[in-house]
């Protein structure tokens, strides 16, 4: 099971949000590389960047955060980055910059088009992020709700080639409520393809849920407001994940 520190940037800090309210926001620290740095000693076998201005703005805002985050982890670690991304053009230039992963999020929804032609011109680097709440995929930042189905989406991209599928429970984004463990398996078993969890992380008690159903193919989770309030200790949490799945 893959504990992914997340690091949210608004403005050239790491910070927090509630429920994807950008008025909403608590700032976790000034440096992002440093930050990079501090999940990286602390056993993080990868990580997730979000460009929230990016992912409201449509276009990437945050590139100079996240060079400074590459320059740090290096080859260390795999790191995946959602916001913001609508063209090929900016998936190359992450994708250069050092990035693993780019995660398509309200471009994959608005356009699957795009995201066929993600898969076909960069193979085995394109994640996609669904946002739900009730079972219904939100666009734009999560402020519009669409009539799609979670399951339905999933398979299509799956279809299309992309490597895994972040699942976010948008309702409990940032309220450490618990991750929505039945809504993830029963994307995960409607999948071939890797589900990522992703929203409301909030105790040891989520990693040891998650880690129960790790064979249903959720591989991993992200973990945000719990590991930067204290709530979770992610370097204990990540070694209760791997002794839990026979790594540790």
């Amino acid at each position: 099971m893959l504990l992914i520190p997340a690091i949210d940037l608004k403005d050239g800090r790491c910070v927090r949000l509630k429920q994807g309210d950008m008025n909403d926001s608590t700032t976790f620290g000034e440096d992002p590389a440093a930050m990079a740095r501090r999940w990286l000693d602390a056993g993080a076998r990868r990580l997730h960047l979000v460009d929230l201005n990016g992912a409201f703005a449509g276009k990437p805002i945050n590139e100079a955060a996240i060079k400074a985050i590459l320059a740090e982890v290096g080859s260390e670690i795999p790191v995946q980055l959602g916001g913001g991304i609508r063209d090929l053009d900016t998936i190359e230039r992450y994708l250069d910059d050092g990035l693993s992963y780019v995660i398509i999020g309200t471009a994959a929804v608005k356009s699957p088009g795009f995201v066929r032609d993600a898969c076909i011109a960069f193979g085995g680097h394109i994640i996609v992020g669904l946002d739900a709440k009730d079972g219904k995929v939100a666009t734009d930042g999560w402020s519009k709700l669409t009539g799609h189905e979670v399951a339905d989406l999933g398979k299509k991209f799956e279809d299309y080639g992309v490597e895994a599928v972040v699942y976010t429970d948008i309702g409990r984004d940032g309220m450490l409520s618990g991750i929505n463990v039945d809504a993830t398996v029963k994307l995960a078993q409607a999948l071939s393809i890797p589900v990522i969890a992703s929203g409301g992380l909030g105790s040891m008690a989520d990693i040891e849920a998650l880690c129960a159903v790790e064979g249903e193919g959720v591989e991993g989770v992200i973990c945000g407001r719990a590991i930067y309030t204290g709530d979770l200790d992610f370097a204990s949490a990540q070694r209760r994940a791997d002794e839990l799945n026979g790594a540790g």
